[in-house]
């Protein structure tokens, strides 16, 4: 069956260069509003950057963005903005107790990509030290743990399957296959006891430490136990698409599958995710990010499979992109953060339709693999 690159063959150019445009005049302001700041953006408060710690999960997505600008418009400030904050993330390194599961998000999309891009041996190392700290946190029972208070020490979630590409990086860059099979088994897990026949997925399942035996799934940052958080199913879709890309094996590629049709199966109305695909109908709250997370994942699913299938995934991709962005998407530079209806969980009252740096983060990206652009933030260490 035929194969092409779909998504290169984008042909609203007039679409694309506008958002070329205003990410451009939007991200030029951003980068001069954070230089107000000694700290790495993560979410406006008063139209400013709110103050935000060191050590948070986000920190490796602002200098992503700045990668990502800079691939986008060749513009240096970009690349100056990546390595100051690459370099105030060593901090959050020196107190590495303090870190989580989130290693990946933190260190491979910006010191991984700088040293496929540059070979700088600091970049390196950051990035290797944060794939050994992932490595570190694998239960040989089947799972990573994710968080580190006392009592979770069966945790796992969702969101590890984007974390994964770090360890893939690790064997690829070391030739150690620990890292590669340690992500195979915790994604075998994932597979076994998050995603549910109908392709949605728990967010929290929490496993016996001593023994890997199932115990629960509260429902985390979405509705309840049982329900359908659309950041996870965005995570899941993405990370198995990775998966995918990094083994070969044909089942990630199928879990992928089976959670992207469940996802546009729950947005197909208006192309904008809830922020629970089994919330209530009030109030209606939306999470910008599982919508950009999700159409990153299609695209690259669309490049995975015959031509036909493509367009399925590629064609949602784009619906998705362009509906958010006619919804929630602020060009004013009367603040530096770009999608307005991010929603960190539903029972977070403080956090409903908030700026997420992540989820402006996820739109660049999208753009840029539309703009034909094929160095993949998350395997940097192949292009093309």
């Amino acid at each position: 069956m035929e194969h092409m690159d779909i998504v290169a063959a984008f042909t609203d150019q007039a679409w694309l260069n506008r958002m070329t445009e205003q990410l451009h005049r939007k991200m030029t302001y951003a980068v001069g509003k954070a230089g107000e700041t000694a700290w790495i953006p993560y979410t406006t408060d008063g139209h400013q950057w709110k103050k935000n710690d060191i050590g948070w999960w986000t920190n490796g997505f602002w200098p992503a963005n700045m990668w990502q600008m800079y691939r986008m418009t060749g513009d240096g400030l970009y690349r100056e903005e990546a390595l100051r904050a690459e370099e105030m993330l060593d901090e959050a390194l020196r107190n590495f107790k303090n870190l989580s599961h989130d290693v990946g998000f933190m260190w491979l999309i910006q010191s991984g990509v700088r040293y496929a891009l540059e070979k700088n041996q600091d970049s390196y190392d950051r990035t290797l030290f944060a794939a050994e700290m992932l490595a570190a946190r694998y239960n040989p029972n089947g799972f990573i743990r994710a968080w580190n208070e006392e009592g979770r020490e069966g945790w796992a979630i969702v969101d590890c399957m984007m974390n994964l590409p770090l360890l893939y990086w690790a064997s690829e860059e070391t030739g150690d296959p620990r890292y590669r099979q340690i992500a195979m088994r915790h994604a075998d897990t994932t597979i076994q006891h998050f995603v549910r026949p109908d392709g949605s997925c728990n967010h929290i399942v929490i496993f016996d430490p001593e023994t890997g035996e199932f115990l629960e799934n509260p429902g985390g940052q979405g509705y309840e136990s049982g329900s359908s958080w659309s950041r996870g199913q965005s995570w899941a879709l993405y990370g198995f698409v990775l998966s995918w890309l990094c083994t070969g094996e044909q089942r990630y590629l199928d879990t992928a599958k089976r959670v992207a049709h469940y996802f546009i199966s729950q947005i197909a109305d208006d192309w904008m995710p809830r922020c629970d695909f089994r919330q209530p109908e009030e109030p209606l709250l939306r999470d910008n990010v599982a919508g950009n997370v999700a159409a990153c994942g299609l695209l690259e699913l669309a490049r995975a499979v015959p031509a036909l299938e493509g367009r399925f995934y590629f064609d949602a991709a784009v619906r998705i992109l362009k509906a958010q962005e006619q919804d929630a998407a602020n060009w004013e530079t009367d603040d530096p953060a770009i999608f307005t209806k991010c929603t960190s969980a539903w029972h977070d009252l403080n956090g409903r339709h908030i700026t997420m740096t992540y989820g402006d983060y996820f739109f660049i990206e999208a753009i840029n693999k539309l703009r034909g652009d094929r160095l993949l933030f998350w395997r940097p260490n192949h292009e093309g």
